[in-house]
């Protein structure tokens, strides 16, 4: 099972504050423990909403809306993928983590749908067709 780990945002990391060196050497090591356990799928950390924009749709109608987004709360500062057997197992790991994202944080644990999740009938052909797609693009 895959989940996405969210670690929401912060009025710091929405003003672009750097993490602490001392933070990013926590976080490091936390990775590499995540790595050595074959549990890390991907960890990365964002920039402020304000270098972002969303994309409103409305039927065929396409709005952009440029950051920065007021709820800092609802916003996402960095996020992991974990591969893990349970949920349980996703949150011990969380729970090991350095508090990175400040010292009042919440962090969300979603698990990512997987293909035959959202269509029992997908064909292991399709199945397979996506993952080469992926690892081409990944290789490229």
């Amino acid at each position: 099972m895959r989940f996405m780990v969210i670690g929401k945002a912060t009025k710091e990391t929405e003003a672009g504050v750097p993490p602490d060196p001392k933070m990013f050497e926590e976080v490091g090591k936390y990775n590499e423990e995540l790595m050595k356990a074959g549990v890390l799928v991907a960890a990365e950390g964002l920039h402020p909403s304000s270098k972002g924009a969303r994309v409103r749709f409305s039927g065929d109608k396409r709005t952009v809306i440029d950051g920065p987004f007021a709820e800092t709360k609802e916003l996402i500062a960095g996020f992991w993928i974990l591969q893990t057997r349970s949920l349980e197992e996703a949150i011990e790991w969380v729970k090991r983590s350095p508090s990175c994202f400040g010292d009042e944080v919440e962090i969300e644990i979603r698990q990512v749908f997987e293909m035959t999740e959202l269509d029992p009938a997908v064909s292991e052909e399709r199945i397979e067709r996506k993952n080469k797609l992926r690892a081409q693009y990944e290789n490229a």
